[in-house]
C-alpha cells in the first residue's frame, strides 16, 4: 500500500501543476527555487508516466478540490483506502496474468529448441536435462561442490540476445561452485581446469519462474559458454 500512495501522492501533485488553469506557465527558469521547484516537477512526471497512467484527470483534480476544501466529498475516509486497494490489486492480478501468459511461449520456445538441439552432432544430454558441447578439452583437475573457481564466461538467450558476459567485461568471474545456478553448478563439475564447454541450460535449471533484471523473462532456457580457468585455493 505504501508504494501506491507513494505513487497516488505523486499524481495527485503532478497533475495538479500540470492541468490547473489558474496556474501560469513561465517561460524561463529565474532563480534557484525556480530551478528547484522545475527540476522536481520534471521528476513527478517521470514517476507518473510509469505510475497510473489511466487516471481521469477531470476527476482527479475534482477530488483535490473537495478534499482542500472538504465540501461535497464522494467518499470518505473509508471507502478511499478501500477503493484504491481493489483498483491496484485487480491491476496486479491482470498484469500476472499477462506475464504468465507470456512466460508459456517462452517455455514452450525452450522445450521445442532443446529437444531439437540434442540430436546435433557433439551435444550431450545429461540425466537432468542439461546440454552440453565440449570446445576445448583441459586437463587440471575437476571443481567440486566445495570449491571456488575462476570461469570466463558468455551468456545468451535462445534467440542469440547476449545478457551477459565477463567476456565482453574483459574480467573473469570468480564464485563458488554452488553459489550459481543449478545448471552451472552441475556443468562445472563436468570440467577440467583448461576446458571450455557450451551449455544449453533448460528453465528449470536456470532461473524458472524467476525473472532477472533485463533480458531474462519467466521459464527461458538459456545458453552459456564457459572457460574453466582456475580453482581457487
Amino acid at each position: 500500500m505504501s508504494i501506491i500512495r507513494n505513487t497516488l501522492a505523486i499524481l495527485v501533485t503532478a497533475t495538479l501543476f500540470s492541468c490547473g488553469n489558474q496556474v501560469k506557465e513561465v517561460k524561463s527558469l529565474e532563480t534557484e527555487l525556480d530551478s528547484v521547484s522545475y527540476a522536481v516537477g520534471l521528476n513527478m512526471s517521470s514517476q507518473l508516466k510509469n505510475g497510473f497512467e489511466d487516471v481521469k484527470k477531470d476527476i482527479l483534480i475534482q477530488a483535490i478540490r473537495n478534499g482542500l476544501d472538504s465540501t461535497n466529498l464522494l467518499l470518505d475516509s473509508k471507502e478511499i483506502q478501500k477503493t484504491i486497494q481493489i483498483y491496484f490489486q485487480k491491476k496486479q492480478e491482470e498484469k500476472k496474468k499477462e506475464e504468465l501468459a507470456k512466460s508459456d511461449v517462452y517455455k514452450k520456445e525452450g522445450l521445442v529448441f532443446l529437444e531439437a538441439n540434442k540430436t546435433k552432432e557433439g551435444v550431450k544430454t545429461t540425466e537432468s536435462g542439461l546440454q552440453y558441447i565440449v570446445l576445448k578439452e583441459g586437463n587440471g583437475k575437476k571443481p567440486t561442490t566445495t570449491d571456488r573457481v575462476k570461469v570466463h564466461y558468455h551468456g545468451t538467450t535462445l534467440d542469440g540476445t547476449v545478457f551477459d558476459s565477463s567476456v565482453d567485461r574483459g574480467a573473469p568471474a570468480e564464485f563458488g561452485v554452488t553459489q550459481v545456478i543449478r545448471g552451472w553448478t552441475e556443468g562445472l563439475q563436468l570440467m577440467k581446469v583448461g576446458s571450455k564447454y557450451k551449455f544449453f541450460i533448460p528453465q528449470e535449471l536456470a532461473y524458472g519462474e524467476n525473472p532477472r533484471p533485463g533480458i531474462i523473462k519467466p521459464y527461458m532456457a538459456l545458453i552459456f559458454e564457459v572457460e574453466l580457468l582456475d580453482i581457487i585455493d
